[in-house]
């Protein structure tokens, strides 16, 4: 599935716009955020796969993923995290049609958490506001 780049698009996911943005706004999440998409996305095409006979179970995928990864591969954002970087390469090596699919489902999977990171804020703001908290615990 691996394919050539050219000057237009210097990575694999720049090819598709949705894509390209799934990407960038996964890369500037945090830590938390990027495993928990990686997570999903490792499932969603595993079921995917599955469903349509290319694998017979899990462990097949993961040893079709494993098998296709460069080792000395570490120098791309999300080659830091194991979790990261098998669900980053199992989505490269699907399908183009896959990749559209799964890059809208990690551009909602992502605004979740912003929009829930952003609650947890809103919520510890109006609560300091309401002076609920004391001075020696500014936790929720």
């Amino acid at each position: 599935m691996k394919e050539e780049y050219n000057n237009k698009h210097r990575r694999w996911y720049d090819k598709d716009p949705i894509l390209s943005k799934s990407m960038k706004t996964l890369e500037a999440s945090d830590d938390e955020t990027q495993i928990k998409v990686a997570l999903n996305l490792i499932k969603i095409i595993a079921e995917h796969n599955i469903a349509f006979s290319e694998y017979t179970d899990v462990n097949e995928i993961i040893e079709a993923v494993e098998e296709g990864m460069d080792e000395r591969a570490n120098s791309r954002w999300y080659d830091i995290d194991r979790t990261v970087r098998t669900a980053i390469n199992m989505l490269q090596n699907s399908p183009p049609e896959t990749q559209k699919l799964l890059a809208k489902e990690m551009a909602k999977i992502v605004i979740d958490k912003i929009k829930e990171d952003k609650d947890v804020e809103e919520l510890k703001k109006e609560l300091e506001q309401e002076n609920f908290f004391d001075d020696s615990n500014k936790e929720i």
